[in-house]
């Protein structure tokens, strides 16, 4: 029999809007559960090379669909929230990720997107620093006159574990930096482990009958995060710093001379790092790295290359939760081959059925897996995939496996899998549109799985971040009938009795769940509509929408009024700059659900929404301002002024309004010039919008 050939999957600039979508949804739930197991469980099920192939896929499309960005995309992520057992521990400022690439022609790409933002020319020479990129555990370490404070690790970007008394075990933390130092710093680092020193942990832990660590990551992370620092400095960990946070004055002009004041304060700076003139020496030492990794005696899984400029680097900033001038460029991907046992469903907070591939579980790289992510229907019928087929697999990061294919030589008693047209879950139809992609559950509110993932949603880190109400809680207090919307948390108090008489509670944990939850009735505005669950509302525009309508009542007034389309409120939303007609629409489409603002009212009664705190850029001359541009700039590219802008707390939009404070005219300004004179709004030149946001 002559099969047909099975086809890759579409890339991401051949696929249609509706199949955007449902790959949005497929990597934003892979990834979500793979950050979960590498930084909050230290038990990463794939490689970090197809965990960045996840990402680098969800950003193409992201970059091709602005406007399907979803509320949960990894693009707005980095990490996962801290578990218990460890006090919070706020960084001064977040500690980001990077941005991968994977090969020349990504590394290209991300020189060329410095120059466009900086308006230099294609050829303009850039210096950057290469460091290899260590596979351990990010840390913060503040130091104050020069002595150690405290230290933390990355969390979820913004709020780590302390972990200081376990940092203070590690020989190579300076307890106090030699010479002269800022009052303030921020040191940023790598706590690892070397390969040799794993392997003879390994052989202790077998000899005292303990468990064993999968990889030297797995076994540093575990160390640095004992509750008993006594066990963290029996264990043999190490430490390379590379970068800086808060401080309160520059210690250096370039990040080369950064590293040389680490150096000299006693800090360990990987001895490979190397100060590069441009990208053919970039090229050069990556594949040197990549010949020589072997034969080191720490695991790399890239090379990090930064802007060695720190002006430049201040210019260029961020977007979403990585640097403008910074990237990571990886390895390739590690491979497996193994049995397709089964095939299961996951329903989403959206409805949408995911196929998941339940696997022989298979060592790749060092992590054992036993799952992984098939995508769609669509995914499965591209790659011919059935049950008790051997295939292929890829590991990345910390989400869900990939199948890449099929291996061609296939056993007799193979079984197709047949996509359901409903729920498994509560058996109501599952309709597929013309046209997409997914196939989603119709049940709604009536779906428990539907139900309670928008409840986990709700109470997640991001939202409102309330201890104690996790996935097993939640699915256990809606079982009990307790929960059927998130108006019901705040009920639970008059219910700590009944929590304490359940299996595995008592009186104390019921006691703490209540005060979490209390905790929580005063919430920031851009965490409350972020908790909502609103579809492509993800950290970032929530920040965007609190920050440009500043006030609860004012958000709902003009989200109401925004349900009518041609609106001035519907075009103001639209012309939000990030938001975008899609997402403008999407928010009307809730807005239109009676049962969505019902809700919302349900929730007001019971908490405080206070405006988003705006922090450093509250003293700033434009912040909570509306600001457009327009024209051409001469000192810097449209990107830069914009970021900037946003970076003071200004909001940014597309179009002029009444409600415009200033619009910024450059060369050549057009329609938006005309009519800010007609409406009489401020008209700022160029050098009067560098003097207001002081960048003269």
């Amino acid at each position: 029999m002559t099969r047909r050939p099975r086809q890759a999957p579409p890339e991401p600039d051949a696929i249609s809007e509706a199949e955007a979508a449902a790959e949005l949804a497929r990597l934003a739930a892979e990834i979500a559960h793979h950050d979960r197991a590498y930084h909050q469980r230290d038990a990463p099920e794939i490689t970090d090379a197809a965990y960045d192939a996840l990402r680098a896929r969800n950003a193409a499309i992201e970059a091709r669909f602005p406007a399907l960005v979803r509320p949960d995309s990894p693009s707005h992520r980095v990490g996962a929230a801290p578990e218990g057992g460890f006090a919070k521990l706020r960084h001064a400022q977040p500690m980001l990720s990077l941005d991968n690439v994977f090969d020349p022609e990504g590394f290209a790409e991300f020189a060329a997107r410095v120059r466009r933002f900086l308006g230099l020319a294609a050829g303009a020479p850039l210096r950057l620093v290469g460091e290899p990129k260590i596979d351990g555990l990010s840390i913060n370490l503040t130091y104050e006159h020069g002595k150690f404070t405290r230290g933390a690790t990355r969390g979820d970007g913004a709020e780590g574990e302390d972990v200081t008394a376990n940092l203070r075990t590690i020989k190579s933390v300076p307890q106090r930096l030699r010479g002269p130092a800022p009052a303030l710093i921020e040191i940023r680092g790598e706590v690892f482990m070397t390969k040799a020193d794993f392997l003879a942990l390994n052989a202790a832990q077998e000899k005292a009958g303990e468990r064993l660590f999968a990889n030297p990551r797995n076994a540093a992370a575990g160390s640095l995060r004992q509750l008993d620092p006594r066990i963290t400095a029996s264990r043999p960990l190490s430490l390379f710093a590379y970068a800086i946070g808060e401080a309160s004055e520059a210690p250096a002009t370039t990040h080369s001379g950064y590293l040389d004041r680490l150096r000299a304060w006693g800090f360990a700076v990987n001895p490979l790092s190397r100060l590069l003139a441009d990208e053919a020496e970039a090229a050069a030492f990556q594949a040197g790295m990549a010949a020589g990794r072997a034969g080191l005696d720490y695991d790399i899984d890239g090379v990090v290359y930064k802007i060695d400029d720190l002006a430049l680097q201040q210019r260029l900033g961020f977007v979403g939760r990585a640097p403008r001038w910074a990237t990571a460029w990886k390895f390739p991907a590690e491979q497996a081959t193994t049995v397709l046992r089964a095939i299961r469903l996951q329903v989403g907070r959206t409805g949408a059925l995911t196929p998941v591939a339940e696997l022989e579980p298979v060592n790749v790289g060092g992590v054992l897996v036993s799952r992984a992510s098939l995508h769609n229907e669509d995914e499965i019928a591209r790659k011919d995939v059935r049950i008790g087929d051997t295939v292929l697999i890829q590991r990345a990061g910390d989400v869900i496996p990939q199948v890449v294919a099929v291996v061609t030589e296939r056993p007799r008693g193979t079984e197709n899998f047949v996509f359901p047209d409903h729920c498994p879950v509560c058996g109501s139809l599952a309709l597929r549109p013309p046209g997409e992609v997914v196939r989603r559950c119709t049940g709604g509110l009536i779906c428990p799985a539907q139900v309670v993932e928008r409840l986990i949603h709700f109470a997640s880190r991001p939202a409102f971040d309330i201890d104690g109400m996790g996935d097993k809680t939640v699915a256990e207090f809606h079982a009990a009938g307790w929960l059927s919307g998130p108006a019901d948390i705040f009920r639970l108090a008059a219910r700590e009795a009944e929590i304490a008489a359940r299996e595995g509670w008592g009186a104390l944990s019921a006691r703490n769940l209540v005060r979490a939850i209390e905790a929580r009735r005063t919430i920031p505005l851009d965490r409350f509509i972020y908790a909502l669950g609103i579809r492509r509302i993800g950290e970032r525009n929530a920040r965007l929408l609190a920050r440009h309508y500043a006030r609860f009542p004012d958000w709902r007034a003009q989200m109401l009024a925004a349900t009518t389309v041609g609106s001035e409120a519907r075009e103001a939303l639209g012309s939000i700059l990030g938001i975008g007609p899609a997402i403008a629409e999407e928010l009307a489409d809730f807005f239109c659900e009676p049962r969505n603002v019902e809700t919302l009212d349900e929730l007001a009664a019971l908490l405080d929404i206070v405006p988003a705190a705006r922090g450093a850029e509250a003293d700033s001359a434009v912040a909570g301002k509306t600001v457009v541009f327009t024209g051409t700039l001469e000192t810097m590219t449209r990107p830069e002024a914009k970021a900037r802008a946003e970076a003071l707390g200004a909001n940014v939009t597309e179009s002029v309004s009444k409600k415009t404070d200033f619009v910024v005219v450059g060369a050549d300004p057009g329609s938006k010039a005309r009519k800010a004179q007609e409406l009489g709004l401020r008209v700022l030149t160029e050098a009067e919008w560098r003097a207001l946001a002081q960048m003269t």
